[in-house]
């Protein structure tokens, strides 16, 4: 097995040993080159091109692929002709220049995603993004025929983004496995060459990042993570291979548009590090990344500071969706709650919600401003579950994740916000004299009471979010209106403008 994807890997670098003349714009324009450099390639090659394109110029690190070959990748954002200009202290590799062109995007390439509207993303061409993002932290590391069935999945699943970790992970008895390779020279018996990395494996990772792309799904990078316990020693490596590697990696996968920045997963349970050294790599990030990539930091029970320039949004572990309101107006960012406990069935209260209470917080979530994540941890005879090694999902709430993303994707573009009053209970989605979307979760009640605007007519549906109907309510309301409602949990009620 291990062979045969280190040779993969090889014929990887003989495919695109060449110069592209072509690249769709938020594609991925190639640059190889080969170099016989004296001492370690890793550290002592320092390797950049200046893109340019109508007067703008844009720069961007290069890295060393093994067997004498450099590469340079760099993401477009413009149709029309680019030239570049290599720089670098080793003389093989400076000064080296070329030209492409450009081509417009198209299909379902929509460029990177951004924040857009303070609250909400978009796609670089405008196009709305509503992130539904399930977790699958080392499913690149569990071989190829499940890789390859977790992406089958994937494809006929409702989720656009996927939280992934670039390291291996343990946990408890349910990731206990090695990957096939490492990404550093040497081994975990004899010790790592923490000076050099293994090519093989960020070629791997990368793959899969570019699988994701052709998926449409934003592979949401986990770049640091606690979950290492001193197995291979890659939770505590020295604060100057820390940086080595987010400035390898940012070189390698940075020019894929799919990419999101995730620091680390459970930030302060990573005890090798101090705030100050997560301010040190995030502000490495920041330079080294010239597209601006989405960036976040995952806690666990203590917040990172999200008002800090370099993030871009927030990523909460919480059940408390109380207060998405309150952090939308405390940091101007979008909220996302990337774990809120998962569907499944294991005896740790982290795993085991039922498929309703999965659904039913993505709703509340949704309703309060914020957007959720899902994770799936059924128990399984060889300990395959889907939050930690993908493979295939068992339960019953991603059909009806996709049927709250139908219908949100079906809101209005811009202006829709949460309603909050004293009491914070109501969980309301409103563009004023627009669109009301009510969600009463477990409650049982047997109508529902719409407050709209008394000078606009509006059509109501009686929304099953279990049972995924939408059934249309006779006639047209405004002000105060009354919508029966069949008395069952899980109901919500949206009011549309008759004239919208």
């Amino acid at each position: 097995m291990a062979k045969s994807i280190i040779f993969w890997g090889q014929i990887l670098i003989a495919l695109h040993s060449f110069a592209q003349t072509e690249c769709m714009q938020w594609g991925v324009f190639e640059w190889s080159m080969n170099a016989s450099v004296s001492g370690n390639p890793f550290t002592s090659v320092d390797l950049s091109a200046q893109f340019a394109h109508n007067g703008r110029t844009v720069t961007v690190n290069g890295f060393y692929d093994g067997e004498s070959g450099f590469k340079i990748r760099f993401m477009p954002d413009a149709a029309g002709g680019w030239t570049f200009t290599t720089k670098s202290n080793a003389r093989e590799l400076n000064g080296k220049t070329g030209r492409f062109t450009c081509t417009p995007a198209g299909g379902d390439n929509h460029g990177p995603v951004r924040v857009r509207n303070t609250f909400d993303f978009g796609y670089a061409d405008g196009t709305p993004f509503y992130p539904v993002g399930t977790t699958c932290y080392a499913w690149v590391w569990q071989g190829d025929e499940r890789v390859n069935q977790t992406l089958e999945t994937l494809e006929e699943s409702p989720f656009n983004k996927i939280r992934m970790c670039v390291f291996p992970k343990q946990y408890d008895v349910y990731i206990q496995n090695e990957p096939f390779c490492y990404p550093f020279e040497g081994s975990k018996e004899d010790g790592w060459d923490f000076t050099r990395f293994n090519p093989v494996y960020f070629r791997y990772f990368e793959d899969k990042i570019a699988r994701l792309a052709d998926l449409g799904i934003e592979a949401d990078v986990i770049l640091f993570h606690p979950y290492d316990w001193g197995k291979w020693g890659f939770d505590s490596m020295p604060a100057e291979v820390n940086e080595r590697y987010l400035r390898y990696l940012v070189a390698r996968i940075a020019a894929y548009r799919n990419v999101w920045w995730s620091m680390a997963n459970e930030w302060d349970c990573v005890g090798s590090k101090t705030v100050k050294d997560w301010d040190r790599l995030f502000r490495i990030l920041a330079k080294k990344d010239p597209y601006g990539h989405p960036c976040s930091m995952h806690n666990g029970m203590k917040w990172y500071d999200h008002s800090k320039p370099y993030i871009t949004h927030l990523s909460v572990q919480t059940t408390d969706f109380f207060h998405i309101q309150d952090w939308r107006k405390a940091f101007q960012k979008p909220v996302l709650i990337d774990e809120c406990v998962y569907e499944g069935d294991i005896p740790t209260d982290w795993g085991n919600l039922s498929a309703e209470e999965m659904t039913g917080r993505f709703w509340q979530v949704t309703c309060r401003g914020g957007y959720c994540t899902h994770g799936e941890t059924y128990l399984h005879p060889e300990n395959v579950l889907w939050w930690s090694k993908g493979g295939v999902l068992h339960g019953q709430s991603p059909d009806r994740i996709g049927f709250l993303r139908l219908i949100m994707e079906k809101r209005p573009e811009e202006g829709v916000y949460p309603f909050h009053n004293l009491w914070n209970k109501e969980m309301i989605l409103i563009k004023d004299k627009e669109y009301y979307l009510y969600y009463y979760g477990y409650t049982q009640q047997k109508a529902a009471r719409l407050r709209l605007p008394e000078d606009v007519k509006f059509k109501v549906e009686v929304i099953d979010t279990w049972n995924m109907t939408l059934t249309p309510v006779e006639g047209l309301f405004s002000g105060n209106a009354e919508i029966r409602l069949p008395g069952t949990p899980w109901m919500a009620v949206r009011a549309v403008a008759a004239d919208g």
